[in-house]
């Protein structure tokens, strides 16, 4: 199995997801988050009021699927999370070496 974990634009968020949703991707996660980065196009960029190092808001999404269609899941995060501007964000493909429930450990 492979993890895709992306770092994208809160703005994007709501059209992502979705698109992953109907692809057949139902497990997802997200969480909100504050970074650094590359971009330094002027328009997005803002200092935190948090976090003194931070310039940029951001959501981590996450999710666990077969090795055969992590593929996919990079292609719909990149088409739906794109802007064409700097601070797009980045997709990490990691492999996962095992799976299983938290109630009875049973492997998926």
């Amino acid at each position: 199995m492979k993890e895709v974990k992306a770092f994208v634009r809160p703005e994007k968020v709501d059209q992502i997801v979705p698109a992953l949703k109907e692809a057949g991707f139902k497990n997802i996660s997200l969480t909100p988050g504050e970074g650094t980065g590359q971009q330094m196009d002027g328009t997005d960029s803002a200092p935190s009021l948090n976090f003194y190092i931070t310039d940029s808001k951001i959501v981590k999404l996450e999710l666990v699927c077969k090795e055969e269609l992590a593929e996919k899941a990079i292609a719909i995060i990149s088409k739906y999370g794109s802007t064409d501007r700097p601070g797009d964000g980045i997709i990490y493909l990691t492999h996962v070496e095992r799976v299983c429930r938290v109630k009875n450990r049973e492997r998926l």
